[in-house]
């Protein structure tokens, strides 16, 4: 779209004049409560007429943009079909002007397309670091010019599950962390599935430490944490999947309080005010009663046994599901999903008033210039003028609404949130991202709140330590360096001027829910007080954990080790003992086990007794997401229960091979699926062909993933274990936008347990291998 000229050239000037830029690195403003400071703001625009619209760009989003140092990113979806994936965006603050993309592909994930880029960028100001957490699990490190710093795939790495509704937690970027909230189950104490927050350090990315919630996962989550310093700690302050509002110190992960508001997730963002911190969810409530709630707890005031904010106030029976609040002069702005927004005393808890302006929402309200900037979800976005009595509900009259209309037909779907910032506004509805500037305007920015000061600093105050890496992964026969980094109460890093009495441990690992005990780590460790050196033996493949233990300072610190199984391996699980989970795997244990066969030879078995998607649709994660270029090969088997066989696979790059145990209507066979973003409708990957494979029959199912320039050449085997391999390829796929890493993995999927935990349908795996391709 183009400017009109005196815009263009208003703009050009100013930003010639005007003094350096401000950020805006969370998706909340500076100030991390929905509130911008800037004045001179539109109060309406038409980009037909080019009415204050600065700029038009073809890149749009379902949540907030972030702007950084004259760059505006944002991340979206594209593509379309085979080609579809999801990308970060870096555009010119001020043109509009793309300045470059980084696309990654989606698997591992329930997500469907429809739902892509839901989640909200956060950034280093220092560094100029841009953080995205994406669809398809990736954890991504930027710079200015879209290089890439770091990445983790915390799917494969971390066992992070997903859900079909699309919410995912964004990553939060504070005192050189990076800090992302997941439900997840990978090994060790975290097997069991609950919601987690992990830190990595901004620069390098390595693990610096994990808080565990501890409580029940009740599915997958969207809130966004803050940053807040109360009583003079400084807190990172979040909802979770658990139905807690959870407050954890920053630097260390560190469990300050929580506070349980819902009986199920909580999707809202938290906004704080002074001590007071105010949240919201639309499910069901611990206790019987309507659906919702909304509450105000003093985080200055912590009750030191149960750990628990003072409770200030608390409305029930309103679905603030979806969408977070603001909290502007005192008074707390609360979208109800059914398109209400409700102002409430943020002191009192009294409703002061509220505003019917939509019959659906997910976008928070942006306070600023004495207006409310705020989307529906079917193309309107409205701005309303505050009443000069904040106590009254905005004059309808005075409302301003522009429906966007999507290029092919009806209205474009809008579910982000404005942010506003060096005189500008900026939007982003499904398909396109907006400049909104008054030309009029006389463009200025009040002053920001700062977080209140932190306790003192005294850099002798060794209160604790932790050790960093706080988790890792190796090689077997590697050395690996580990330290403590020794801090104050608000884990500020200190000299380590007195050294008392410890020792570094390898500790043995307490024993899985099937009684299996694995082993502590196989090697030595080497060092003094504040630093050791692991020196691993070579034994393929383990995982457990490096202690510290000081009764001096009662410190008990701990580091999880994973030394992953290399390319090439192979595993026949005749050394395992029953019960136990492969080491070195992620996402196996409470899912996998080694288990004894009827011919008294072993093999793994997948856990048939949970219906729930999590446990009884999973993978099992067997070497690091960089693998690439490689052949994996499985003997399957299943067994027929109530008419029904179980889906069993094998995974490389992201591709699943998949023996299907449903039955084709039309023919009354089973067929083999080749697939990679099975939720996607039809699958980005869906190949399928005619193989009707047998209960009680051992398979061999062989997987290969060639890389070539611009494309991925994949090819798939099935044939009953013990007769001639056949020269032909049962599938073949040439993807033209491919996973070109990703770890090798079994697959399954027990479609059919029945009520009261009958079991369902047995998958069996034996007999991997993992070859670099070329080699045998």
């Amino acid at each position: 779209m183009k400017r009109p000229f005196g815009l263009a050239l208003y703009l050009l000037l100013a930003a010639g004049a005007a003094a350096p830029g401000r950020d805006w690195v969370h998706w909340r403003g500076p100030e991390q409560n929905g509130v911008s400071r800037e004045t001179g703001l539109p109060d309406s625009f038409d980009p037909a007429k080019k009415q204050n619209v600065a700029w038009q760009a073809p890149f749009g989003g379902r949540s907030a943009p972030l702007v950084l140092d004259g760059k505006l990113f944002l991340i979206q979806g594209t593509g379309e079909g085979v080609n579809e994936g999801e990308r970060i965006v870096c555009l010119d603050e001020k043109t509009g002007r793309l300045q470059w993309t980084h696309r990654v592909n989606v698997f591992h994930s329930d997500i469907v397309s429809s739902r892509l880029g839901w989640t909200t960028l956060t950034a280093d100001p220092a560094t100029k670091y841009v953080y995205a957490h994406t669809t398809g699990g990736y954890l991504l490190c930027l710079d200015a010019a879209g290089k890439l710093i770091w990445s983790h795939n915390l799917t494969e790495e971390y066992g992070r599950v997903t859900g079909y509704g699309g919410r995912l937690a964004s990553p939060v970027f504070d005192s050189g962390l990076v800090i992302v909230g997941f439900p997840n189950s990978s090994w060790g104490d975290q097997g069991p599935g609950r919601c987690r927050f992990v830190a990595f350090d901004g620069k390098t990315g390595q693990v610096a430490w994990w808080y565990d919630t501890n409580n029940t996962n009740r599915g997958t989550y969207a809130s966004t944490p803050v940053i807040a310093v109360i009583n003079g700690q400084r807190l990172l302050i979040s909802g979770a999947s658990d139905g807690y509002i959870h407050a954890v110190k920053v630097r260390t992960g560190e469990k300050v309080w929580s506070h349980r508001i819902s009986n199920g997730i909580i999707n809202a963002a938290p906004v704080v005010d002074g001590n007071l911190v105010y949240c919201s969810h639309g499910e069901v409530n611990p206790e019987p009663g309507p659906i919702g709630r909304v509450v105000c707890v003093d985080a200055g005031q912590i009750d030191p046994e149960k750990k628990t904010p003072k409770l200030v106030w608390e409305h029930k029976g309103k679905r603030f599901g979806l969408a977070s609040g603001a909290v502007y002069n005192g008074r707390y702005y609360a979208p109800e999903d059914s398109g209400t927004l409700f102002c409430y005393d943020g002191k009192t808890g009294k409703q002061l008033w509220e505003y019917r302006y939509a019959s659906e929402v997910r976008g928070a309200p942006l306070i600023a210039d004495g207006r409310i900037y705020i989307f529906d979800v079917k193309g309107r976005f409205l701005i309303l003028p505050l009443n000069k009595n904040e106590n009254q509900a905005p004059d309808a009259d005075e409302a301003f609404e522009y429906k966007f209309k999507d290029p092919r037909g009806g209205l474009v779907e809008t579910n982000g949130t404005p942010v506003a910032v060096n005189g500008c506004v900026y939007i982003l509805t499904r398909t396109d991202a907006y400049c909104l500037s008054d030309i009029k305007g006389k463009h200025d920015c009040g002053k920001y709140t700062e977080l209140p000061a932190e306790a003192k600093f005294d850099p002798n105050a060794m209160v604790s330590a932790r050790i960093f890496p706080a988790d890792l992964t190796a090689k077997p026969g590697e050395k690996v360096n580990l330290k403590l980094v020794f801090m104050d109460a608000n884990g500020r890093e200190v000299q380590n001027l007195k050294s008392p009495a410890g020792e570094w441990l390898l500790p043995t690992p307490p024993k899985t829910p099937t009684g299996f005990q694995p082993p502590p780590l196989d090697g030595k460790l080497d060092g003094g007080f504040g630093t050791t050196t692991l020196d691993l033996s070579a034994k393929p493949a383990q995982q457990s954990y490096v202690d510290f233990k000081s009764d001096a300072l009662k410190w008990n610190l701990r580091a999880r080790v994973r030394v992953v199984p290399q390319i090439p391996t192979v595993l026949d699980f005749e050394k395992g003992q029953p019960g136990g989970v492969p080491p070195g795997w992620i996402n196996a244990q409470g899912k996998f086990e080694v288990r004894e066969l009827p011919d008294k030879t072993k093999a793994l078995f997948k856990e048939n007794k949970v219906a729930a998607p999590p446990l009884a649709k999973a993978n099992g994660y067997i070497t690091l997401p960089d693998a690439t270029d490689y052949t994996i090969q499985a003997d399957l088997m299943g067994t027929e229960v109530r008419d029904k066989l179980a889906d069993i696979g094998i995974v490389n790059c992201g591709y699943t091979l998949i023996l299907d145990g449903k039955l084709d209507p039309a023919t009354n066979k089973r067929a083999v699926r080749l697939t990679s973003w099975e939720a996607r409708a039809g699958g980005r990957v869906n190949t399928a062909t005619e193989f009707h494979w047998k209960p009680d029959t051992w398979y061999t199912a062989k997987l290969i993933v060639e890389q070539k320039e611009k494309t991925a050449l994949i090819r798939a085997k099935v044939w009953e274990r013990g007769t001639p391999e056949p020269e032909k390829w049962t599938l073949e796929f040439e993807d033209p936008n491919p996973n070109r890493t990703g770890a090798a993995a079994v697959y399954g999927y027990i479609s059919n347990v029945g009520d009261g935990g009958q079991p369902g349908s047995e998958a069996w795996y034996d007999n991997i291998k993992i070859t670099p391709n070329g080699k045998k």
